[in-house]
């Protein structure tokens, strides 16, 4: 491990696996993949992710929100670039969005926050993920895969869970065989073009809200 250490030390500077997770509404976890070095660029992991044997699965026609650590690709919304986008710049009194782009961005922002809270409340409840590990890789794998599962457990039996309280303020597969899947991550100009069309929608729907 010590030969690999470079590998695995984020921009940061910390040793670290990268941990690719996707989350639902409820905050729980309905993918993960934990393993690729902390250096590793998170476009590079989703591209591997989806073409494992039992990796990342999304239909066509069906769109995750992502950050802008990936591209903005058939399958995968990211938001706009150069446009205010934390949830934090909408509260210093520059007014509501004043585009499409940023409409789009708020909105992107304010639902794509609960996988933000999801992977915050991971590491509020499990104290072994917020402190330096000494196991094997393939043990700390399996760490983070035992965490999430007693996580989502947790989601689904508490109605009230009272971890929500401590998350910092920064802080699925296709089952059926016979639905298409995205096979490829690729930026293209029809997907570019639909999410302009998109957030063309959206703002012309909520300038019209009396």
């Amino acid at each position: 491990m010590v030969q690999e250490k470079g590998r695995y030390r984020t921009r940061k500077g910390h040793v670290a696996v990268n941990v690719l997770g996707v989350g639902n509404s409820n905050m729980q976890f309905i993918y993960v993949f934990s393993g690729w070095e902390g250096s590793g660029a998170d476009s590079r992991v989703l591209r591997d992710v989806i073409h494992r044997p039992h990796g990342l699965r999304v239909p066509s026609g069906n769109y995750y929100l992502c950050d802008n650590g990936y591209a903005n690709a058939d399958g995968f919304l990211t938001p706009y670039r150069g446009v205010r986008y934390h949830l934090q710049e909408w509260d210093r009194g520059q007014g509501g969005p004043q585009n499409p782009c940023e409409l789009f961005n708020l909105k992107h922002s304010s639902t794509r926050n609960v996988i933000e809270r999801a992977f915050g409340l991971l590491k509020v409840r499990w104290g072994i993920l917020r402190s330096q590990s000494f196991y094997p890789i393939d043990i700390q794998n399996k760490i983070i895969f035992v965490c999430c599962l007693l996580h989502n457990f947790l989601r689904n039996k508490m109605s009230d869970d009272p971890f929500e309280l401590e998350i910092p303020d920064e802080a699925n597969a296709c089952a059926d065989a016979n639905v298409e899947c995205i096979a490829s991550i690729d930026t293209m100009t029809a997907w570019t073009t639909w999410m302009d069309q998109l957030a063309a929608s959206m703002y012309n729907e909520w300038l019209s809200r009396p």
